[in-house]
């Protein structure tokens, strides 16, 4: 029996309910527009908006020009000066509206996400419920935070397109609350309709959020290096950080900006192979596309047969696929490991980089194929990518200082702890580490030693939310840390000359955070 989309998710059908859901979003002709000002206006000139799916388009994405970001810049600073004198009960009453409108609508949201980035429903669902749970804990827990602050000003929000709700709507809601206004960038690469509702909702709710579409260097003017921005929060690729982070270095500006880094876990005297290979296998979901996925493992030498044993079939078992395709109408949808990458380019860009290892002289222990009774007959699956393992990846590789930000581990074979923590920190700073060892004395050693901002102790850390904070070691991140009182903290005012926690060109981490 051929396969099909499910009952009610054909991307015509999805579009339909986003309109009706949100008509002031859209132009007399159908586009999404932009929200500039308070106003859904300006269409801009479109952009072609593929999904990463089956490569079709699903709409036009409204690019403006600078002198289009710099006015609405301009509005949303003046909209600022109010809304910071609106009394924090009142704010609180607006953000949680906003938040029972965002779950009223949140199967809406996981079925658009899924066609715009690919996410499996589940995964899809997670990205919404983990911002709405989040921004409840900040309903609840604001009030001493804010206790001897003031808000900053206006907050510019660029961030990747891989969790447009639990990352880019979560600040931007937190911020707002906080007594900023906030205008955010539309990731280019996914997530323009997704966040094109939750934006309307907050609008309508009376918050003093703004959403425009455009190329981040031209907007880069607008939306980094202008006064009437006062904190730039930035979540992306190292090049664009490195270039955003250069600029504000001598300006009196604050900014978070979270970037890329080598995630590793190491192996050393350890036995609990079945709870390693069930986080293997986790650490798969979403196509190791995000910020915190461990892409390099550090075995030692006279482990790797077990860890081999254990790695191998977890990554077998791995299911990859079209994630809204079902055998008939009414079925459930499928669950899925991972779905598309977020485009061809980056399935290419991942190939070249893995034929480059293997001519420099990398062992491929892995190579996995997709399945052609997980996508319809004909389809375009030029944005997937089944797993791929390389063994001892050369030093002047790609792979071997980069994230690949995609479904691609590295394994590194040692003989000593030293050489092991020193293949573990080869970006020279990462967001998060793991040490999997039976020796608690190992472990905390190793813990020291390493140039992540989280290390884990046979387990994996992630981003965290509520109240746990987060930040990065080296290049990995500048500025801000974020997380339960820090992120407010990076928004509000305190004392004249304060030093606030994060990292910065003089800054030196403390233990407390690890």
């Amino acid at each position: 029996m051929p396969k099909m989309i499910a009952s009610g998710l054909e991307w015509n059908q999805l579009l339909a309910r986003l309109r009706a859901a949100a008509p002031e979003a859209f132009g007399a002709d159908g586009h999404v527009l932009n929200l500039i000002g308070g106003d859904w206006s300006h269409p801009g000139h479109g952009k072609h908006y593929a999904n990463p799916v089956d490569g079709n388009e699903l709409g036009r994405m409204p690019m403006i020009d600078l002198d289009l970001a710099k006015r609405a810049v301009r509005f949303a600073a003046q909209e600022h000066t109010h809304w910071s004198q609106v009394d924090l009960d009142e704010r609180k009453s607006r953000v949680a509206a906003c938040l029972e409108e965002l779950r009223s609508h949140r199967d809406l949201i996981a079925h658009l996400l899924m066609w715009e980035i690919g996410k499996p429903f589940a995964l899809a669902c997670d990205d919404i419920d983990r911002c709405i749970s989040g921004v409840e804990w900040y309903l609840g827990a604001i009030e001493p935070m804010l206790a001897g602050r003031t808000p900053l000003g206006l907050i510019s929000n660029i961030a990747s397109w891989n969790y447009p709700y639990s990352v880019l709507m979560h600040s931007v809601l937190v911020q707002t609350l906080a007594g900023n206004a906030a205008i955010a960038k539309t990731p280019t690469d996914g997530g323009m309709f997704a966040l094109t509702l939750g934006f309307a909702l907050a609008r309508r709710a009376g918050l003093p959020v703004s959403l425009v579409s455009g190329s981040g260097g031209l907007l880069s003017d607008a939306l980094v290096r202008n006064p009437d921005v006062a904190c730039l929060a930035f979540v992306g690729g190292k090049s664009n950080g490195r270039d955003i982070a250069a600029s504000l270095y001598d300006r009196e500006k604050r900014y978070m900006l979270e970037m890329e880094g080598v995630n590793c876990y190491g192996i050393w005297e350890y036995s609990d192979w079945p709870a390693l290979a069930a986080q293997i296998k986790k650490g798969f979901a979403y196509g190791k596309q995000r910020c915190t996925a461990y892409i390099r493992f550090v075995v030692q030498r006279g482990l790797f047969p077990k860890f081999l044993d254990t790695y191998l079939p977890a990554v077998k078992s791995l299911q990859i696929g079209h994630p809204l395709l079902v055998d008939s109408p009414d079925d459930p949808l499928p669950t899925l490991d991972f779905g598309p990458l977020i485009n061809s380019r980056k399935v290419e860009e991942l190939r070249v980089m893995y034929s480059e290892a293997i001519g420099l002289g990398a062992i491929s222990l892995f190579e996995g194929e997709l399945d052609p009774n997980r996508f319809l007959p004909g389809q375009d699956n030029s944005a997937y990518l089944a797993p791929i393992t390389l063994l001892n990846v050369p030093r002047n590789a790609r792979f071997h200082h980069n994230e690949p930000f995609g479904p691609v581990d590295t394994i590194v074979v040692v003989d000593r702890i030293e050489e092991m923590i020193s293949e573990m920190n080869i970006s020279n700073g990462n967001l998060v580490s793991s040490i999997a060892t039976d020796d608690p004395q190992i472990a905390r050693m190793v813990a020291g030693e390493l140039r992540s901002f989280k290390v884990g102790i046979n387990q994996v850390r992630s981003r965290g939310d509520r109240e746990e904070v987060f930040g990065g070691m080296g290049a990995s991140w500048k500025g801000c840390f974020v997380g339960g009182k820090y992120l407010v903290q990076s928004v509000t005012q305190g004392e004249p000359n304060e030093r606030l926690y994060g990292n910065f060109p003089d800054y030196t981490l403390l233990p407390e955070t690890r």
